[in-house]
């Protein structure tokens, strides 16, 4: 079922833009570039810009809404986010981190990272928001298909006797929040990056990336509203493709910030024999940063037993029989596997494990803990993208 997803989602939004379409260019008010088949075209590459940078989306999608309404009675209709109570202090906290992040290039890295804990909090929780209140009441765009109004296009698509508005929002709302949580994933990867990355200009890169792809989306849908509807759908099928990738990668994210500002380390104590931590790299076809719990079966072998999405059905992994050894680093510690006279990342330990390194070698028979750092940047940046890594020397 979730490798039809992505099909799905994009046939529903596509048919659901062809029909759209059809009905506008069957229209007689063709020629009004507001009709409703055009708000929908809008709408999709709306929804798609608003999942890359919420807070700053629904905020300026709220402005304009402000300053277009030209009556208190329009004014009085508006959302919730159209409120300058609202969409004011939204801007002006995008417009700090803005300036955060145009300061941040000549800042050293532990200066900014405190900020940039607090950007991918806001990040997230702004999403979380807008998927749950935001995208169904700008996805519910349609309303009476009889005679005159935003469902005019209906009836001229040939449904002039039935009424479909409530059954096409129906539909399209949950295809919308998916849609969107998907977007939102993978730019939520961005934040992530840059809170695990120690280069501020590699942070700035990623930025500009999220910057232009917005940029690409805004302007492709007010030169042409269906083209920028098909350049949203292609971005919500790439980011289908990274789906598993950017949810990994978020839940990594989310609980190493979640450890380092609760300063979990200080109130925790590692079970004896079954403890949540991180994949490190790809073995037996289970991806890196795949969560689970870590203990050794009856025959003493050590086994991460996971769950995909954090909710299917449970599976276990068997890791290699070796030797491992636990890395100690600044902010976070490892688990290596020993070959020889080299070690290779088997298992990413959340910061709660900070102080605790001595127990889980008691715990798991490991040989020892020793200092670490990043064997090598390169290596560091490649396996954090999920690349390939090679062995690093003891």
């Amino acid at each position: 079922m979730m490798k039809r997803l992505p099909t799905l989602i994009v046939i529903g939004l596509g048919i659901s833009l062809l029909i759209a379409r059809a009905g506008t260019s069957d229209n007689a008010a063709t020629a009004d570039k507001n009709t409703p088949g055009q708000q929908f075209a809008q709408t999709i590459s709306m929804i798609t810009g608003v999942a890359i940078s919420p807070l700053m989306g629904v905020g300026a999608v709220g402005a304009w809404q402000y300053f277009h309404a030209k009556t208190p009675e329009q004014k009085a209709k508006l959302s919730w986010y159209a409120n300058p109570m609202f969409w004011v202090p939204a801007l002006l906290l995008v417009g700090a981190c803005f300036l955060k992040d145009s300061a941040g290039v000549a800042l050293p890295a532990v200066l900014k990272k405190p900020f940039d804990v607090a950007e991918t909090i806001e990040h997230k929780i702004s999403g979380l928001v807008a998927t749950g209140a935001f995208v169904p009441i700008a996805a519910s765009i349609f309303h009476s298909s009889s005679g005159s109004g935003d469902g005019a296009w209906l009836s001229a698509a040939g449904f002039a006797a039935i009424d479909l508005s409530w059954l096409f929002n129906a539909l399209i709302v949950p295809v919308a929040m998916v849609a969107f949580f998907i977007v939102f994933l993978a730019s939520n990867t961005i934040n992530i990056l840059i809170l695990l990355s120690p280069f501020t200009v590699f942070d700035a890169a990623l930025k500009a990336f999220r910057t232009a792809i917005v940029a690409s989306i805004v302007v492709s849908s007010w030169a042409n509203p269906w083209i920028g509807a098909a350049w949203a759908l292609i971005i919500i099928g790439f980011c289908y493709l990274i789906s598993g990738w950017s949810f990994r990668l978020s839940h990594f994210g989310l609980v190493f910030v979640w450890d380092l500002v609760t300063r979990r380390c200080n109130r925790f104590t590692p079970d004896k024999t079954a403890n949540k931590m991180f994949l490190g790299r790809k073995i037996n076809q289970v991806p890196a940063r795949t969560y689970g719990k870590l203990s050794r079966d009856e025959k003493g072998l050590l086994v991460l037993n996971y769950r995909l999405w954090l909710v299917l059905p449970a599976r276990t992994l068997a890791l290699p029989e070796a030797k491992y050894a636990v890395g100690k680093g600044a902010f976070f510690s490892e688990i290596f596997q020993l070959d020889g006279d080299s070690e290779r990342i088997a298992l990413l330990l959340p910061p709660r494990y900070r102080s605790h390194e001595e127990q889980l070698v008691a715990i798991y028979s490991f040989v020892d803990v020793r200092p670490t750092g990043l064997h090598a940047v390169w290596q560091w940046v490649k396996s954090l993208l999920g690349g390939k890594t090679h062995t690093a020397a003891a």
